[in-house]
């Protein structure tokens, strides 16, 4: 599980606090505040830890294949200055107490920071693994375009930006501490905002997807791929689908004599005709990857959620804050979601107060821009759910609306010598 991270110099933070981060972790805020950046941090290290092995960059700024498309550098880095460094910190609890090279732990923290000292090469300037009071860094530098090591004699090369290849000697203790950061990267699992629209017929040529795809592409075939290895999910599906009050229930019809083609017939209501998903409203579909993704994955993974409220009723967000606190709780998994939803938000203190899940377990931040740099502050929340710090204007101002259309209504009626 992730406890904490931060950032310097990442698009629009200058400096990004050190940010505790819990079970089930929220960021909110107007739009081009900052929160997604927030989540891109974790996401470019992913995909640079799973880069195929013949990658031999320091840092994975993506592509439009890519979890995210940072561009490059120059376009990452803080106001586009080149003169700055930027750099990513996050702590995290191992799953189980671990002897890592010297020493035994269960928590580790890992640090980097990059530069750009040539028109088109991305350095490493250093990373550092850490424990309680053991640390273990290494610094880099240039020498025409080869790395040397600073911190020790032996030579050694880099292995993008957390690890070293082949390492020996005093070096060998990365080793583990490499493994040990790939090990959390590829418990993440991301599901961005834009969710595939439905089809009409789905293949499934007998894959087994890690997760359902960041645009929930891979849906149909995490289902299938769970009935497969007889862990069946279709029921905790159903029955959420049933609570959201968006379906009574589901199935995945197979359209040809191989069973490769498969249409998903919905029935709306009890007793009703079964129709396809196309033919239902956009939501169901937009939900569909939020509801097999928190089932399909295995227990202990962490789940990055982009607005998991997307083209919902206000009333259907709601009951999704009570799927996110029965996966984090049933399931151990960790949420970390950016959203737009006050809906969600008030469904989650409600649950506090009513000890469903604790305020300890949760971290909540709002993002605002002050004159084009990030800034971030975390509600207060206490153990009855209240937030002693919101925001001014946190979700719009819907008080000030009420008041100027009730001004608005007196002075027509006014006018009209009612």
């Amino acid at each position: 599980m992730i406890t904490e991270l931060s950032a310097q110099n990442f698009k629009s933070w200058k400096d990004m606090p050190k940010l505790q981060i819990a079970p089930l972790t929220g960021f909110f805020g107007a739009n081009s505040s900052g929160k997604t950046s927030v989540l891109q941090t974790l996401l470019m290290l992913k995909q640079t830890v799973e880069r195929p092995s013949n990658w031999n960059g320091v840092i994975d700024f993506g592509d439009d294949n890519s979890l995210v498309n940072l561009g490059g550098f120059d376009e990452t880095v803080h106001q586009h200055n080149l003169d700055l460094s930027l750099g990513v910190a996050v702590s995290w609890k191992l799953p189980e107490r671990q002897n890592l090279g010297p020493i035994e732990t269960d928590s580790l923290s890992f640090s980097m920071s990059v530069v750009k000292k040539y028109e088109h090469s991305v350095n490493l300037d250093n990373f550092c693994y850490a424990s309680g009071e053991h640390e273990f860094k290494i610094e880099w530098e240039l020498s025409g375009y080869k790395y040397k090591l600073r911190s020790y004699w032996e030579r050694a090369e880099l292995f993008r930006c957390y690890g070293v290849a082949n390492p020996f000697g005093p070096l060998e203790s990365f080793k583990s501490l490499k493994d040990a950061f790939e090990n959390l990267f590829h418990r993440i699992c991301y599901l961005g905002s834009f969710r595939e629209s439905p089809y009409s017929r789905y293949a499934w040529q007998g894959n087994h997807p890690k997760d359902t795809g960041q645009r929930g592409e891979e849906m149909i075939s995490a289902i299938l791929s769970k009935r497969v290895k007889l862990q069946d999910i279709d029921k905790q599906v159903m029955e959420w689908l049933q609570r959201l009050d968006l379906i009574d229930s589901y199935r995945l019809n197979p359209i040809s004599d191989r069973e490769k083609d498969y249409e998903f017939l919905v029935r709306k209501y009890k007793g009703g005709p079964e129709v396809r998903l196309t033919d239902v409203g956009f939501g169901v579909s937009q939900v569909l990857p939020v509801l097999v993704l928190c089932y399909y994955v295995s227990e202990g993974s962490i789940l990055i959620l982009e607005q998991p409220e997307a083209h919902l009723h206000p009333k259907v967000q709601s009951e999704l804050a009570d799927l996110l606190i029965e996966v984090v709780k049933n399931r151990r998994l960790q949420i970390i979601l950016e959203s737009h939803s006050e809906h969600l938000l008030i469904r989650l203190m409600r649950r506090i107060a009513e000890e469903k899940i604790s305020a300890d377990d949760t971290a909540f931040y709002f993002c605002e821009m002050n004159e084009g740099v990030s800034e971030i502050e975390r509600l207060d929340v206490d153990d009855y759910g209240n937030i002693t710090n919101w925001p001014q204007n946190f979700f719009g101002d819907a008080t000030g609306d009420l008041v100027g259309k009730t001004k608005a209504e007196m002075k027509r009626k006014k006018e009209q010598g009612l």
